[in-house]
């Protein structure tokens, strides 16, 4: 069984700063291609940023280019989303994501149909 458990979310003031941490467990982590999405109150849930097996390819929504960074280190089974200059919109719920195979473009990692596991989430909140 694939779990996947959030950990770092907070309450931090807008300019902040936060990392997400995403450990996996029950497969082998380098199989997984990963994602992070969060869900606003009253809001789909969307993508944030997406990573291949080997961390060679990254992608982000157009809303945190520039300012969050997702890695992953393999050894550890951990995928990091690195959350800087926070703004007040970033405040969601943030989820982690894994699909069984290798994704292609961003249209696929966009796509939530694209991931098989998901975590149960962490809340970020950022003040003004």
């Amino acid at each position: 069984q694939v779990q996947l458990i959030e950990s770092g979310g907070g309450l931090v003031q807008a300019g902040g700063s936060l990392r997400l941490s995403c450990a996996v467990s029950g497969r082998t982590f380098s199989s997984l291609t990963m994602g992070w999405f969060r869900q606003a109150p009253g809001k789909e849930r969307e993508f944030v940023a997406g990573i291949n097996m080997y961390g060679g390819i990254t992608y982000y929504a157009h809303s945190v280019a520039g300012r969050f960074t997702i890695s992953r280190d393999n050894a550890k089974n951990t995928v990091y989303l690195q959350m800087n200059s926070l703004k007040p919109e970033d405040t969601a719920v943030y989820y982690c994501a894994a699909a069984g195979k290798p994704l292609s473009g961003i249209t696929d990692y966009k796509r939530r149909l694209m991931y098989d596991y998901w975590g149960r989430g962490t809340q970020v909140t950022v003040s003004s």
